[in-house]
């Protein structure tokens, strides 16, 4: 089992948050991270090591199972299921009842494969008017018992679909397509009230609607359990990740406030020979609209004060955050947003040869940012989310590196600044050829935490401030005026024949966030801002 290297600490009070349980409107639910094995396996599913199934333990006073719990067995047991407490006052419309039958969906009796023992696994057949949520798991062939497991009120769940693979695989478990994925609401997002529940899908075939259903926030002050701000600031302290820059970065990060006293221009089109210095707070930076091409930001004029700024000022960075309500609110997401004066140009590995990509890559302005994502139910870290370029990833706090307790290590990666939480080399590309995307721990490092600025709050309202920069909706750098070809054919000349046309294909297939034709948007105007990452 994995565990955080410190203790949680003491969270400052408030109304809701890491109480333990969350009312999602006559349900009151608890997380269970304490787990009684039921069955193993010891082949299929990722990198061939099984998984095991587990029962929630320690039930508190008056909370049912919902259903079991997987995981594959080539990574640390850290995990959880929620388990049920009905709390409505109305007897005919109560939020959890009994299963009236199962139905076996699949059992591991004619399987020759390393198990202990047999497993069989049981689909809850709901009464009238409620869903199944998980499945029961047994390792003998009889029906479990009705009471095992309580199905959920219709009013109470939410559409779901599968999530990470967790088993099957090879030919002999999965003869028929069958296979055991975990489940994640449909629509995700700030507004979205779906609820991940921990439990899994046995199904065959992926291309199926999920026979289960997720949980649903509908409780009407859904944020009475996000945390409030001595909490935001005490999350940060606790779980503020570090940030290793590569030991050749030049192009450093900086304040926003830095970049526009130190010479940024703001232009506006049709008067790009008048444009006008952009004030500390970016006041006079037009507002709302959208990215139509009438503006853009671009470095001082003077070659001096350009190469100055490009650099950045790692004394003086500083990051943004967001707090996000994902799931129904019953996780807090803390977008930690690095800006960028200057986006360097990229390296390109073909095959055995590496090339420098000229100004490919180059951008005025860059934004990439970390994502925490924090359990409402007691404030533990659960996993984050590394920006890299145009997508990302996420992983779960068992596969990362910790400095300082429980802080994150985070890597950027050369000129580009896309975040990974493991130093070495990710290429971008196929067949071993693409951008190379390079970390390593140099000298350079920035603690999130030391200067921090929550820039977004939507569920404290007014008490939080956004900057008029962060509603500033243009490009935060210009379209690079270059030949893009012209780029493409000097690092073609470097290359023997064979692997000038595949070159060519691999770099045609990337983003244009990663080639760097243009300035980005700010972090208001992503996806993501408003909805769940991008993976």
């Amino acid at each position: 089992m994995f565990k955080l290297p410190s203790p949680l600490p003491t969270w400052p009070p408030g109304e809701g948050f890491a109480r333990g349980t969350i009312d999602l409107g006559g349900l009151e639910v608890c997380q269970i991270s304490s787990f009684t094995k039921v069955w193993v396996t010891h082949e299929g599913g990722p990198d061939n090591g099984g998984s095991t199934i587990f029962e929630p333990s320690s039930l508190p006073q008056g909370f049912f199972m919902l259903g079991c719990y997987a995981q594959p067995n080539n990574t640390p047991l850290f995990g959880y299921v929620l388990v049920g407490k009905d709390i409505t006052s109305d007897p005919s419309a109560r939020a959890l009842e009994p299963p009236t039958d199962y139905t076996l969906v699949w059992s591991s009796e004619s399987l020759k494969i390393k198990q202990d023992g047999i497993g069989y696994m049981w689909l809850p057949i709901p009464p009238n008017g409620y869903k199944a949520i998980g499945h029961v798991v047994t390792t003998s062939p009889g029906k479990p018992s009705l009471d095992k497991i309580r199905c959920v009120r219709d009013d109470l769940t939410d559409v779901c679909e599968v999530d990470a693979w967790i088993w099957g695989g090879n030919k002999m478990i999965n003869p028929n397509g069958f296979n055991v994925y975990g489940l994640r609401p449909t629509n995700r997002g700030v507004q979205a009230l779906g609820v991940p529940s921990g439990t899994f899908i046995a199904q065959n075939g992926t291309n199926v609607q999920p026979s289960l259903a997720c949980l649903k926030n509908v409780k009407p002050n859904i944020y009475s359990s996000m945390p409030n701000v001595s909490q935001i600031q005490a999350l940060v302290q606790a779980y503020s990740p570090w940030i290793y820059f590569h030991p050749n970065e030049e192009y450093l990060p900086s304040s926003v406030s830095w970049f526009f006293k130190n010479g940024a221009l703001l232009y506006k089109i049709g008067e790009e020979s008048m444009p006008v210095s952009v004030e500390p707070t970016g006041l006079n930076l037009p507002q709302g609209d959208s990215n139509d091409g009438a503006y853009w930001l671009d470095l001082p004029m003077d070659q001096a004060a350009k190469n100055q700024v490009k650099k950045g000022d790692l004394q003086d960075a500083g990051v943004y955050l967001h707090i996000k309500p994902m799931f129904g609110a019953t996780f807090t997401d803390i977008a930690i947003w690095v800006f960028y004066p200057f986006n360097g140009p990229g390296r390109a590995k073909v095959e055995i040869i590496n090339v420098s990509l000229g100004k490919i890559g180059e951008h005025v302005g860059d934004w990439e940012h970390v994502t925490l994502r924090v359990s409402n139910f007691n404030g533990e870290l659960k996993s984050v989310y590394f920006s890299e370029h145009s997508r990302g990833a996420w992983a779960s706090v068992s596969e990362l590196e910790f400095q300082d307790g429980n802080k994150p290590v985070t890597y950027a990666s050369l000129h580009g600044h896309a975040f990974y939480p493991k130093a070495g080399l990710v290429l971008q590309g196929n067949g071993g050829i693409g951008i190379r995307n390079d970390t390593a721990k140099g000298k350079a490092v920035m603690d999130t935490g030391a200067r921090f600025v929550v820039v977004a709050a939507e569920h404290l309202g007014p008490t939080i401030v956004e900057p008029p920069w962060l509603n500033y909706a243009r490009k935060w750098g210009p379209k690079i005026e270059y030949d893009i070809n012209d780029e493409l054919k000097n690092v073609e000349r470097l290359l023997p024949g064979k692997l000038k046309s595949a070159f060519r294909k691999v770099i045609a297939s990337l983003p244009n966030e990663v080639l760097g034709e243009d300035g980005p948007t700010g972090p208001k105007m992503k996806d993501s801002w408003n909805g769940d990452e991008r993976s």
